[in-house]
């Protein structure tokens, strides 16, 4: 448990630094989205002039960027981004700061298991994910509510709510990462190179119509066409996820248990 806390308190700052600049992000489009107001319609002819790949890369949209939830699922994939790389250097730098900061004896010489220590970094990454979506769910729903008169509630949730799931799959990935790899020099640059890969790899399914593809990023995983359409999320996709969680967890945990853990 000291674990634990200990690490909640390192990452405290953190929690306010990704939690504020997300929200700012996506409180700032609901602004211009409310400021637009008959403008939408030119806004929309806008993008319907833009190149097909565009549109499809960046996932707009443009029969329903006129309504909150389209408007917003727009910039919502920005804050995806920022959420995934939040999660998987959360996720890698927990793990691997022992080796990298040769603070691994101290830390192995505590009367507690090394599934006790993965499980306690694990519950401390998992409880500033969701201290992180609080924040942001709380502020942009309010903002939301306060600036704009008419829209789908339910749906402008499960769209925000997409980025507490989609971080759990990148925390589960970078931990297995730091599990595996060892020592990491450079956790931001194993984190920004491995969410870019999979927000391209995305990116590259979309524009070439490959369905399947989407189950190689977590990006994909929740499309708002779907969500706005059903109010509801893909169950093959919901259930890859828990899935590939779940396994990452699970193989982190063994191969900790196991591994030999390098020591000054």
């Amino acid at each position: 448990m000291n674990i634990f806390w200990h690490e909640l308190r390192a990452y405290r700052k953190s929690i306010m630094i990704w939690a504020g600049a997300m929200t700012l992000l996506a409180v700032a489009y609901i602004f211009l989205f409310q400021g637009l107001g008959r403008d939408i319609a030119d806004f929309k002819a806008f993008l319907s002039n833009m190149p097909d790949v565009m549109i499809k890369s960046f996932n707009i949209l443009v029969e329903s960027i006129s309504t909150l939830e389209g408007f917003y699922s727009f910039v919502f994939s920005f804050v995806l981004l920022c959420g995934a790389i939040q999660a998987m250097n959360l996720g890698t730098a927990i793990v691997s700061k022992e080796v990298r900061d040769k603070t691994a004896d101290f830390l192995l010489t505590k009367p507690v298991s090394r599934i006790g220590i993965i499980l306690s970094k694990l519950l401390a990454a998992l409880v500033v994910l969701v201290m992180t979506n609080i924040i942001y769910l709380g502020l942009t729903t309010f903002a939301a509510v306060a600036v704009v008169s008419r829209f789908n509630l339910k749906v402008f949730f499960l769209i925000s709510l997409t980025l507490f799931f989609v971080q759990l799959l990148f925390l589960a990935l970078g931990i297995l990462i730091a599990v595996i790899a060892g020592k990491i020099k450079s956790v931001i640059s194993v984190s920004l190179s491995t969410v870019f890969g999979l927000y391209v790899l995305g990116s590259l399914g979309s524009i070439l119509g490959e369905e399947n593809v989407r189950y190689f990023s977590p990006f994909r995983y929740f499309d708002p066409v779907y969500i706005i359409d059903h109010a509801a999320y893909e169950t093959s996709f919901v259930v890859t996820g828990m899935v590939l969680i779940i396994a990452a967890i699970g193989v982190s945990c063994l191969v900790y248990a196991k591994k030999d853990i390098h020591t000054v």
